[in-house]
This record gives C-alpha cells, sequence and structure tokens, in this order.
C-alpha cells in the first residue's frame, strides 16, 4: 500500500512578476483547485521564508497516499492548466519535491493547522532540515535510529515546539534513479525557543555529533512562516483588489469560476461542494477585501437566486463599506431537504471559505427561516441575524398550497390567452411574483423578479419546498441566544404575514425581537424596494 506523503513546493517569482497577481492566481485557482480532490490533499498551506533565504515560498500539501499523484484525477491538472495559469508560472522558478512519511510525533498541544482559524495560523513557524545519507552501509540505519531514539525528544524540549515529521525521497522519484534524501519538518509555536538553550543542546549531543560525522550530511535548513491556507474555494478579494481591472477577469474552462475587480470592486464567483452528499453550491464573495473583514451573509427565497439580493447589497456596500458580503445559492436539485440541511449547508460554505463566524445573517422566505434555523443550530458562528417574510412553522395550508404549486411545475400550462402552452414553471413565475409583490412595485422589478422565478430547475423547486413543511420552531426559538431582527413586506399575505410574525416575535430569546415592518412592499421587501428596506434594517446591521 502506497504511504502518506507530502508534496512540496518551493516558488520564486521572477522580479517582472506582480506580486498581486502571483499570489490571486495561486490562492484563486491553483490551491482551491487541488483542494477540490480531498482524497488526494488534506490541506494546503503556503510559507514565506522567514531566514532571508531564497526561493521565497513553499507551498505544502499533505497527500493521504502518493501514488494517487500518479492517477490522471491529479496529472489532469497540470496537463489541462488554463492559459493564465501557464503564463503566470512560466514567471516562477519552480521546485517541486515529492516525500514518502517516515514518522511523525505530535505535542499534547499540537491540532491540524486546517482546524485553526486564519487568525491562529498565521505567523506558525515551520523549519525544514535536510539530510544526504553518507557513503555507507549503515547510513540510514543509524540515522533513523538516533533521530528517534534521542533527537526528537530533545526537540520536544523546545519551548513552543508542536510536531517533528521525518520524511524521505519518495519512491516515485526514486525508482527513476533519484538518491535517498531525508528531510525534518518541525512545526513550531509562533513564540518558540529556536535559538535558545533546549534548542542548541538538541544540536550538540555526543550522538549527533557521530551521526553527522559517519552517516548524514546537513544539506540544508530552511525556516518558513505560515502566511495563507488554502480551502477548497476562492477567496482571495485582498490579492484580486489590487489587480488592474484588465489582468483581474478570469473564468475557468467549466465557467464555475469567475473573478473581476472592475471600478476596485472585487468579486470572486465560484462554488463549493458539499461534502456529505456532493451538492454544488454556488457562492459570491464581495466588498471590503481585507481578509480579517467582518462578513454578511445572505439567504434567498425558494425559487430566487442570490441575484435576487442585488439592489440592497448595491446599498450595503456603500453604506457599510466595512464589510465582506457572501451570498450563494440553496439547495436544489439533488434530494429531498429539510431546513437543517439548508442550515449545515451554509456552515459548509463557512468551512470551505475559512470564515469561522458570521457578523451577520440576512434571509428571507424559505432564507429567513434558514437564518433562524442557522441561528439555533449553528448559533455560535453568527452574532445576529435578519429574518424577513417568513413562518416560524409550517401548517398544513401552506402544505398543501405547496404540493399544488409542484403540480403546476412539473405540468405544461397554457398562458391566459388560451392558446400558448409553455413549461408550468414559466405560468407559475408568473402568478407567483404577482402574488408576491406589492402593486406599487415597478413594471422593471416585476419583469426581473418573474425572468429569476421562471428560470428555475423544476426539480429543485421540488425539492425545495419540501424544506417548507413539517417544521415549527416556535418553542425551541425561546432557547435561541444570538439576537434577531424580524422585517415583513407591510403587503405580504395582504397583511396576514405581518400578523403572524408579530404573534411569534416575542418568542426569540430572553427578550424577544423587533419586527420591522416595510412599507408598500410585499414578500421580497428587499427586492421591490431596496432603500425602504435598507431604512428599516440599517440600525441593527
Amino acid at each position: 500500500m502506497s504511504t502518506p506523503g507530502m508534496l512540496a513546493v518551493t516558488m520564486q517569482p521572477q522580479p517582472d512578476l506582480p506580486p498581486a497577481q502571483f499570489h490571486e492566481w495561486y490562492n484563486n485557482e491553483h490551491g482551491p483547485t487541488r483542494l477540490r480532490i480531498p482524497h488526494i490533499f488534506g490541506n494546503g498551506l503556503r510559507y514565506r521564508a522567514a531566514d532571508g533565504q531564497q526561493p521565497e515560498f513553499l507551498a505544502a500539501y499533505d497527500v493521504t497516499r502518493m501514488s494517487h499523484l500518479e492517477t490522471e484525477t491529479y496529472t489532469t491538472l497540470r496537463a489541462n492548466r488554463s492559459a493564465r495559469e501557464a503564463a503566470t508560472i512560466g514567471q516562477v522558478d519552480v521546485t517541486r519535491h515529492f516525500w514518502d512519511l517516515v514518522s511523525e510525533t505530535k505535542s499534547p498541544l499540537f491540532l491540524p493547522v486546517e482546524q485553526l482559524t486564519d487568525d491562529e495560523a498565521a505567523g506558525l513557524v515551520l523549519v525544514v532540515v535536510e539530510l544526504g545519507l553518507k557513503d555507507h552501509p549503515d547510513a540510514e540505519a543509524e540515522l533513523l535510529k538516533w533521530y528517534g531514539e534521542e533527537h526528537v525528544g530533545m526537540l520536544s524540549k523546545v519551548p513552543g515546539w508542536l510536531r517533528t515529521r521525518l520524511f524521505k525521497t519518495s519512491v516515485l522519484d526514486t525508482r527513476g534513479g533519484a538518491k535517498t534524501v531525508y528531510y525534518g519538518l518541525h512545526d513550531y509555536a509562533k513564540e518558540n525557543g529556536l535559538g535558545g538553550e533546549e534548542h542548541k543542546a538538541s544540536m550538540a549531543t555526543p550522538w549527533r555529533v557521530k551521526v553527522t560525522d559517519n552517516y548524514a550530511t546537513l544539506q540544508g535548513r530552511r525556516i518558513w512562516s505560515l502566511f495563507y491556507l488554502f480551502g477548497p474555494a476562492p477567496r482571495d478579494l485582498s490579492s484580486l483588489s489590487e489587480l488592474p481591472a484588465a489582468t483581474s477577469s478570469f473564468q475557468s474552462a467549466d465557467a464555475k469560476t469567475k473573478t473581476t475587480n472592475l471600478d476596485k470592486s472585487p468579486v470572486i464567483e465560484s462554488f463549493v461542494t458539499i461534502p456529505s452528499d456532493g451538492l454544488v453550491i454556488p457562492y459570491r464573495l464581495e466588498g471590503n477585501p481585507d481578509p480579517k473583514a467582518p462578513v454578511i451573509a445572505f439567504c434567498n427565497s425558494l425559487l430566487t437566486s442570490m441575484h435576487m439580493w442585488d439592489g440592497f447589497v448595491s446599498i450595503l456596500k456603500t453604506q457599510r463599506p466595512q464589510y465582506k458580503i457572501l451570498r450563494y445559492d440553496s439547495r436544489g436539485r439533488h434530494a429531498p431537504a429539510t431546513l437543517e440541511m439548508h442550515a449545515d449547508d451554509l456552515a459548509g460554505v463557512l468551512d470551505a471559505l475559512r470564515i469561522p463566524r458570521l457578523a451577520a445573517l440576512v434571509g428571507v422566505s424559505m432564507g429567513g427561516a434558514t437564518a433562524l434555523r442557522f441561528a439555533l443550530r449553528h448559533g455560535p458562528r453568527v452574532d445576529k441575524f435578519v429574518a424577513c417574510d417568513f413562518n416560524a412553522a409550517s401548517s398544513a395550508a401552506n402544505t398543501g398550497a405547496w404540493k399544488e404549486r409542484i403540480a403546476l411545475a412539473e405540468s405544461t400550462a397554457t398562458l391566459d390567452d388560451g392558446k400558448t402552452e409553455v413549461p408550468g414553471i414559466q405560468k407559475l413565475a408568473g402568478q407567483t411574483v404577482q402574488r408576491w409583490f406589492h402593486p406599487s412595485t415597478s413594471p422593471e422589478t416585476v419583469r426581473w423578479m418573474t425572468d429569476m422565478v421562471a428560470a428555475n430547475d423544476v426539480e429543485g423547486f421540488r425539492y425545495g419546498c419540501q424544506a417548507l413543511w413539517d417544521y415549527d420552531m416556535k418553542e425551541e426559538m425561546r432557547r435561541c441566544a444570538v439576537s434577531g431582527l424580524l422585517a415583513v413586506g407591510e403587503g405580504d399575505g395582504k397583511g396576514a404575514l405581518v400578523k403572524a410574525m408579530d404573534g411569534f416575535r416575542g418568542n426569540l430569546g430572553e427578550k424577544g425581537a423587533e419586527l420591522a415592518v416595510v412599507p408598500e412592499t410585499g414578500h421580497l421587501p428587499m427586492a421591490e424596494n431596496p432603500q425602504a428596506f435598507w431604512d428599516k434594517v440599517q440600525g441593527f446591521l
């Protein structure tokens, strides 16, 4: 069976390559593409030299089985490089290393880096020591004996030591004639005792002197500082924001990932694959490019896309420029859904983007119910939420109405002229938007939303509807520790939903929630009149 190991890549950008171009390509294309193959790559870490030497950058990937690097799944990544990747990597001096894992020793304080937040991980230290074997029949055995019986134990006494792993040149290389070289990788906390008394003692034992005199040669020692962790989804707005508009625009071959920085407004559109069932969820990340910027996320309603928030997000970006903004399309087409699944999907998107906590979550209709369910199920991951135009519990009448709408969507319908036959989802779109919107809503907005609803996948609509029956959160709301604001369009359900939400708003937490009523709007107030909706929620946000 093939051993676990590491793919380590050292890189030195050529002087003419702008740093932002180098980092944006690596962080938003190269790295995430590999982390989307979790059965091969367990993580992806980027280090910068902390010793003043070159190459200046190191990328390290833990590999589950080194034999995976010979499979078509991996080799096609290099064979099918994008034009941008080929052009960029042509301006970087690259050396790739394949290492098989020999041994690992960990401190009780060690945590896998990918489980840390970006703030916790940034600045962790990696020392890489390269040891060549001398021409002696016992060289390898003597090196391993000293390493395992003395050296690691002494290193473990150095303040800040977290882990030592010993690797050797992979069989992927040695069977081609490469010599076996050993690599000691030592992980340390940001504050550590490198160069201190304990560390000096580990380097000056008689046994170490014997090994280096007779069996092994120190061929190199590098010190690296961790500065970036990949996830399986691009998120680096910071580097993207530094690129000229002309070089910021990128689209992957499958058109699922796009980046732009038009008008100094960086945008990443890509996708997350949910590990539990392989569901692909598109998302859009924009706003403040600072990696530490607080994040507001949005959950759209059933039958709409993330673009239902376009007008409101435009206002938010102007009025609250400190926020990074995340939108995504909710679950559809895959399987019968529940509100719990919708809430967990959002958690999965946050994990992929390495967002530990949201400053706020805003949702409407099914998205409003999802926002409440997320606050109940993943409370430590959100500071506050705004839940709009939804019910805290389903009803038999609503379930029946959803089933009727599913039947219409799956049928072939005749328009009001009595002649024209159209897909049922198209007729449903007209009926739905007419019911949703206030009579004062502009015709342009009505057409925009009708087209958005008509573009829905029918199977996805059926599955999405099933999340909206047989649920009741009214009692559980009382235990909610996250502050929330409830909002509703004045004319939603001809005023019936205003009364319903006023009836359960007192259930939220110990003090209940305020109810913001948006005048002259219906079911989607933030889409019908973004400014009026902003006027009602800006104080809470």
